[in-house]
């Protein structure tokens, strides 16, 4: 009997990192609607991720232009946009969660008119959906975490993957490299050389 059981209702059912994320997408959503998101720690980088409690507050943390990108999935204006000719060294985060999503060591010019770049810092930062609006077929980028609307992904990139990740800059924040130490990012300071900071205090 106890072995039919245990075959029948398995105590440890495997679950793959897609369904994880698209469970923490689940939740973040449903609290979010709720009233009920909270600040917690991001588990495999440690960084302290700040959620707004309801989308009264998310509306009050970020822009109307943000709120539409990040919430509505909406595409900001190329070339008119914060990030999309910046060279400063540093890092780009979720502009809801502040989680680290992307380097300026894998940004380039994309000839896009906004910023773009050939890889996410962490592969778990991002999640991948098709996306079929405006009579189009691509692949959305979102953040892992927090949900937030990013951009797209292309096949058309100059890296080692061919990938090139158009993010909106309306959904992210920058921290300067020389802005890292001492910080909850502090590590990432390994990315850039020494000349980078140098370049970074002009």
């Amino acid at each position: 009997m106890t072995s039919e059981t245990n075959s029948k209702y398995p105590e440890n059912i495997p679950i793959s990192p897609g369904m994880k994320t698209a469970l923490r997408h689940v939740i973040w959503v449903l609290a979010l609607s709720l009233g009920t998101a909270e600040g917690k720690v991001d588990k495999k980088s440690g960084e302290a991720c700040e959620y707004p409690k309801s989308e009264s507050e998310l509306k009050k943390l970020l822009s109307p232009e943000q709120y539409r990108i990040i919430r509505e999935s909406g595409t900001e204006r190329p070339f008119q946009n914060a990030f999309w000719n910046n060279h400063e060294p540093g890092i780009y985060v979720d502009a809801v969660s502040e989680v680290a999503l992307f380097s300026s060591t894998d940004k380039f010019d994309s000839g896009s008119g906004w910023p773009s770049f050939t890889k996410p810092i962490d592969e778990d930062r991002v999640v991948e959906k098709k996306d079929t609006s405006h009579g189009m077929e691509r692949v959305e980028v979102r953040s892992s975490e927090a949900d937030s609307h990013l951009g797209h992904v292309f096949n058309d990139g100059p890296g080692p993957n061919g990938l090139r990740y158009c993010i909106n800059s309306g959904s992210l924040k920058f921290i300067p490299a020389t802005q890292l130490k001492g910080t909850k990012y502090e590590k990432y300071l390994k990315l850039f050389k020494a000349k980078d900071l140098a370049k970074g205090k002009k």
